[in-house]
């Protein structure tokens, strides 16, 4: 997965835990680091198969390109790229890119606080969603019954349309209620609406009262913008390029 989100141009960056427990890989067998070579294993091993990766760059290229065209499907990758491939030498180059886009990973992380930081909000805010996303799904808890790759891509599909739709609703009507205490005269600091989270249950009811005549009832246009700066907040946040079409 390293491997391939590079290629396609993210920069993967998700949550490591049991850092102490990853395997570091060197450059060349002669690699040494100062201060930090006992992170990499006994000298001269663990080391990144350079060869490997340049003849096989044009497959790796390739198989990139088709997944970003949608000319290859996820069961044909999987196929071609799955553990037991070892014989594969695509597959064994993929494993070795993966291995140094890890490693520079596993060596930002610990030294970047903010970067830290920015992660794990990033990694908590994706949890919560699909924490909450079953919360609105409809019937048998949310679990997909059909056997049909089709349908049970509209399920998961129409589920995250239904829940993308409930937090917006949450969004509008909080920024509705910050707007009123502006207007009362409360002071509404940027770092007091990061404590406020859209994914909110408690007023959805979902097996409620569904009124066909509501369907071709117009809503209101909203408003996108609060009255609240929020540049210290975006001045404080470090650049994670492609973080957020990664997760």
């Amino acid at each position: 997965m390293f491997a391939l989100a590079h290629l396609l141009g993210f920069d993967l960056m998700p949550r490591i835990r049991n850092g102490k427990d990853s395997t570091f890989y060197r450059s060349s067998k002669a690699s040494e680091y100062v201060h930090i070579d006992a992170l990499f294993g006994e000298p001269g091993k663990n080391v990144i198969d350079w060869d490997l990766i340049e003849s096989q760059f044009r497959h790796l290229m390739r198989v990139a390109v088709s997944a970003r065209e949608g000319a290859i499907s996820s069961s044909t990758l999987l196929k071609r790229l799955r553990s037991g491939s070892r014989k594969n030498a695509t597959y064994t180059a993929f494993r070795e890119v993966g291995r140094v886009i890890r490693t520079v990973q596993l060596l930002r992380y610990p030294t970047y606080a903010p970067l830290r930081r920015r992660v794990t909000a990033a990694m908590n805010k994706v949890e919560s969603f699909n924490r909450f996303s079953p919360s609105v799904g409809f019937g048998n808890r949310g679990i997909i019954a059909d056997n049909d790759p089709v349908e049970q891509e509209k399920s998961t599909k129409f589920n995250a349309l239904r829940t993308n739709a409930v937090i917006f609703h949450n969004a509008l009507d909080i920024a509705e209620i910050v707007r009123q205490l502006l207007e009362e005269g409360w002071t509404i600091e940027p770092e007091d609406l990061t404590h406020i989270s859209p994914y909110l249950t408690e007023r959805i009811n979902r097996f409620g009262e569904y009124s066909t005549h509501e369907l071709g009832l117009q809503p209101e246009a909203y408003d996108p913008n609060l009255d609240v700066d929020f540049t210290p907040l975006r001045k404080q946040a470090p650049a994670v390029a492609g973080f957020g079409q990664a997760a």
